[in-house]
């Protein structure tokens, strides 16, 4: 993830990007809001010419009251074009801003999908919910203080000074000289007082998001410990820590409202001063007092919004740092240009002196070489971290070689697309993770358009039916948050019928039966074995007696194969690595 902060300049580069999809929608919109607020700077110039009617007629007269009404029904004709024209653009901005930010909320999540794997390993899930929703809002609030906030406050007060300065020259240059006045101050307090301070106050934000969401995510394991209070005095300290920065960006906000109440109220001072000195040197009448009042009350209004409007854009542009960042962020694994689709074939896999090292770690694989036979059943043995998970993934293209290649049927799996190259892949790994949808949901995942008899038919091969069946709501029962309804036997076996539905023409078993009973196991490895006809398999074995049926076993040793053979000729070597993994397993002098 990149480090360098974000600018202001990337972070209107990244609205512009979504605001241009729309352009014509946007110029209506601007348009709207513009007509919108000159109505209003109309406003005061009939108050103060219904006012000077009035003070002009010693007594009711026909004409003044025709002059009177003329004036009033301009007035509330003003009054009646502002809240059509400003209800138009309210209309269009809902139009406009949904749009945009359904394309940010699903745009950003495909990107955050297609990082890599150690991304992923190293990022909190939590955090990365937060940072895509709370980018998102932000993003309106940053339209909503451009588009609704600050462009009427610009265009009303521009207008109104230039307005005053015509009819009153000394009220109009000193109304001017106080909106500069309050426009620079507000500017300098929210870059230097309270963007660092809004900062601070996101970053412990998402902080609490994590470890809220990891401590929730791990319920289970803290139950099992008893670390109910642990786990609550170690949030309390996060939650201390966000609270006390939340607190000092909003006392922070405090002071600025303070300054910024006080220049309008030297403002409103100045104004209404300046009218009343030129109304007694006879330069100004009753109306244009009156002007001057209502003036200052719209323009004050509006006033009173930059000051809000400035700090909601400094927090908006604070708050969209993250979502920004992952825009910004490199994948780690890109497809690339020009990628051809995967062909599959009949499952041939061949690394070509292949070299991979994890980032800032010494070579796993140094020159690695390896044929896999179309249809080969192989089991890879050795101890953690010899290298036989890094070789499912480099067969997964979840991380890039620094040298080599690996081809399977016959194509470089760098230079094909990740999705194509992994659907053809079926995957039951250790520790299977489901969605918190449906049984037949999670079983059909690695084929959508199966049918229930096909979802049914794969359960069945992988002795889940029966259990399934004895549920409630059967293929329709809701399986928890990564599954944690079901047992970790019945866990395993949604995953293998979800492989087994796939029918992809590579195999992938983790210790696909490490969670079964004896029984179960027993079943599931015939499943398994018809499976794996016709089919190129390749188990990461650790319980060795699981293995015995494979056409190759595989031994390595810090990205090294040092043993290959069938189970037999390996076990009938008694100086062999494998023999004696599989003699000290068979006594129970070490584990799986």
């Amino acid at each position: 993830m990149s480090t360098k902060p974000v600018t202001y300049r990337e972070i209107l580069h990244f609205a512009m990007h979504y605001w241009r999809r729309r352009a014509r929608v946007g110029f209506l919109l601007f348009a709207l809001m513009i007509a919108a607020t000159m109505t209003d700077i109309f406003v005061p110039v009939y108050t103060g010419k219904i006012i000077d009617a009035l003070a002009r007629a010693e007594a009711p007269r026909a004409d003044i009251v025709r002059q009177v009404i003329g004036y009033l029904a301009v007035f509330i004709g003003l009054g009646i074009a502002f809240a059509v024209l400003r209800s138009a653009s309210s209309a269009t901005w809902n139009w406009f801003s949904s749009r945009n930010l359904y394309d940010i909320l699903t745009e950003a999540t495909a990107r955050v999908q297609r990082f890599s794997s150690d991304w992923h390993a190293n990022t909190f899930a939590g955090a990365t919910v937060r940072k895509i929703t709370r980018g998102m809002w932000a993003f309106d609030m940053l339209g909503d203080t451009l588009f609704i906030g600050l462009l009427p406050a610009i265009v009303i007060m521009t207008g109104m000074a230039i307005m005053l300065f015509l009819h009153m020259p000394p009220v109009g240059l000193f109304a001017a000289l106080m909106i500069v006045i309050y426009s620079a101050t507000s500017i300098i307090i929210s870059l230097k007082l309270l963007r660092p301070r809004f900062r601070e106050s996101a970053a412990a934000d998402t902080e609490v998001g994590a470890h809220l969401a990891d401590m929730i995510t791990g319920n289970a394991t803290v139950k099992s410990f008893g670390a109910e209070s642990r786990e609550e005095e170690s949030f309390l300290r996060v939650a201390s820590h966000w609270r006390y920065q939340a607190f000092r960006a909003w006392q922070t906000a405090e002071v600025a409202n303070l300054i910024r109440n006080t220049l309008r109220t030297i403002m409103m001072g100045g104004m209404v001063g300046i009218t009343i000195w030129l109304w007694t040197r006879g330069q100004a009448s009753a109306g244009d007092i009156a002007l001057s009042i209502t003036s200052f009350f719209i323009i004050s209004g509006y006033m009173r919004d930059i000051g809000m409007q400035i700090a909601q854009l400094q927090r908006s542009a604070s708050e969209m740092e993250d979502i920004v960042i992952f825009q910004k962020q490199e994948m780690d694994i890109d497809d690339a240009p020009g990628a051809a689709v995967f062909k599959p074939g009949k499952g041939e896999i061949v690394f070509d002196h292949v070299t991979f090292a994890y980032k800032g770690q010494t070579p796993l694989y140094d020159d690695f070489s390896l044929r896999i036979a179309p249809g080969e059943r192989v089991a890879l043995v050795g101890a953690s971290g010899a290298g036989k998970s890094t070789f499912v993934k480099l067969v997964q293209r979840l991380y890039d070689l620094q040298g080599g290649a690996i081809r399977i049927d016959g194509q470089d799996i760098s230079q094909v697309t990740q999705i194509s190259l992994r659907q053809s892949i079926a995957l039951v790994p250790q520790e299977p993770i489901l969605f918190h949808r449906s049984l037949a949901e999670n079983i059909s995942y690695g084929r959508p358009g199966a049918t229930q008899d096909d979802i049914i038919e794969a359960a069945r091969k992988a002795y889940a039916h029966d259990f399934i069946a004895l549920l409630p709501g059967g293929y329709d029962t809701l399986v928890g948050e990564r599954g944690i309804k079901l047992s970790g036997g019945e866990r395993q076996r949604v995953a293998l019928a979800r492989a087994i539905l796939a029918d992809a023409p590579i195999l992938v078993l983790d210790e696909a039966t490490s969670s079964l009973d004896s029984i179960s196991e027993h079943y599931i490895q015939k499943a398994l074995a018809e499976l794996m006809k016709g089919r190129t398999s390749i188990t990461i074995a650790h319980r060795l007696s699981t293995i015995r049926a494979v056409d190759r076993i595989l031994v390595f040793e810090a990205g090294r194969i040092i043993e290959e053979g069938s189970h037999a000729d390996l076990a009938a070597n008694p100086q062999s690595h494998y023999r004696r993994l599989y003699d000290m397993q068979t006594l129970g002098l070490i584990g799986d």
